[in-house]
């Protein structure tokens, strides 16, 4: 942000000139896209040395599985001996927007000093910086994916590069955009254009959204814990060593997102589904023949849940009202406009959660198995209307303290 401001041609004379645009974002963005990369190449070598010591096959097989595994993150599926799986593994879809983030703000950082400052800014000179920028770092990290997805289209696993396109364009809009805009400086100068009231909103469906998926994920974690034994026993099925039994786990662990949505998505009351004609919710539970996959170990039995766990649905809406109190708690608003931004900003998070449990279904198998995931349009009300709600009745107790606030101070005057 600092380098935005101007200062004076003598306070600088040894100045550097900003390194060129177009190499940093370009490269930012291929760089993004090869460290998580990197890594799950190794995994896959790793992974095809330790299954049986390297004896079949060669080092490029467990390497084109890790290509694999980075094209799938990307929602471009695979085909795994004639069955489409379209799910999306979350768990590497979070570590490829998590290194889009972080060198999405350093290459905003780098190129804060191109493009006018932000004195002319606000004067409302135009400013491409932010776009040029995202642009670059799109066709970068897209370079990247069509090379991968094009070495790995010879196998049989058949990925969708225009699938994969799609998931980097939206990577880059909700994540690399962001981030280079904040670490410009360009977003601080836009917001501050932005009515108090949809700042506070944007906090609060910030907020709500965030803790909503935490408390998703405990919710989960405890019926892992619950259910362990389950969990070693179907592991203990497949025999595996435990250089195997290791990689085997962490595989698991890259649909640990998608599980925690599922979580969500019964905690609001729809619940999910295990595969055809199958139900999980609070109300009823209604399974058939499951893979051996330990994570499927913390469904509920088949049957009619008591009736204590119809309680918890109670958690989504008290964890917005809460989110709501904490995000506009101490902020500068009249009563009216705390209720807009509490009840706004819970829509929002509604909206956003059944966006997110949305692509966390999809085929995981042939047959019975192609329909995994939660209930979206179902989701969308009751999330909606859990998170409206719960924001709403928490932002209406600091309406009441702050209207009780203006009242007192007009009997007084």
């Amino acid at each position: 942000m600092t380098s935005l401001l101007t200062r004076p041609d003598h306070a600088r004379p040894d100045a550097v000139r900003p390194r060129p645009l177009v190499l940093i974002a370009t490269l930012g963005g291929a760089m993004a896209a090869l460290g998580p990369l990197v890594v799950l190449l190794a995994i896959g070598v790793i992974g095809w040395f330790a299954t049986d010591a390297g004896v079949h096959g060669a080092p490029r097989d467990g390497m084109r599985v890790g290509a694999l595994a980075w094209l799938a993150g990307h929602g471009s599926g695979l085909t795994v001996m004639g069955a489409r799986i379209t799910i999306v593994p979350l768990g590497i879809t979070a570590v490829a927007a998590w290194s889009m983030w972080r060198l999405g703000h350093r290459v905003g950082d780098s190129v804060s000093g191109h493009g006018p400052d932000a004195d002319r800014i606000s004067d409302g000179e135009r400013d491409l910086t932010v776009p040029t920028a995202v642009a670059l770092f799109l066709a970068g990290y897209a370079m990247v994916a069509v090379v991968v997805a094009t070495l790995a289209a010879g196998t049989t696993a058949d990925p969708s590069l225009p699938r994969v396109l799609g998931g980097t364009f939206l990577l880059t809009a909700f994540v690399a955009a962001p981030a280079i805009a904040i670490g410009s400086g360009r977003a601080a100068i836009w917001a501050a254009f932005l009515p108090a009231t949809v700042r506070a909103g944007a906090a609060v469906a910030g907020t709500v959204l965030a803790r909503l998926l935490v408390v998703s994920t405990l919710v989960l974690l405890v019926a892992l814990a619950l259910s362990f034994d389950d969990a070693a026993t179907m592991t203990s099925r497949l025999h595996p060593s435990p250089s195997e039994a290791g990689l085997y786990a962490l595989a698991n662990t890259a649909y640990l997102p998608n599980a925690a949505l599922f979580t969500g998505s019964w905690l609001l009351g729809p619940g999910f589904a295990v595969g055809g004609a199958t139900l999980v919710s609070p109300a009823a539970v209604v399974l058939g023949p499951l893979p051996v996959v330990p994570l499927l170990a913390a469904l509920p039995a088949t049957g009619t849940p008591a009736g204590w766990v119809g309680g918890l649905m109670a958690l989504p809406p008290l964890v917005a009202a809460w989110s709501a109190f904490r995000a506009l708690r101490g902020r500068l608003l009249t009563w009216d406009r705390i209720l807009l931004a509490g009840c706004g900003g819970g829509l929002v998070a509604g909206f956003a959660y059944a966006v997110l449990a949305s692509l966390s279904g999809g085929a995981a198998g042939p047959g019975r198995m192609r329909f995994v995931g939660p209930f979206t349009r179902d989701v969308l009300v009751h999330a909606v209307t859990a998170c409206g709600i719960g924001a709403l009745l928490g932002a209406s107790v600091l309406a009441v303290l702050a209207w009780r606030s203006t009242r007192t101070s007009r009997t007084e005057d």
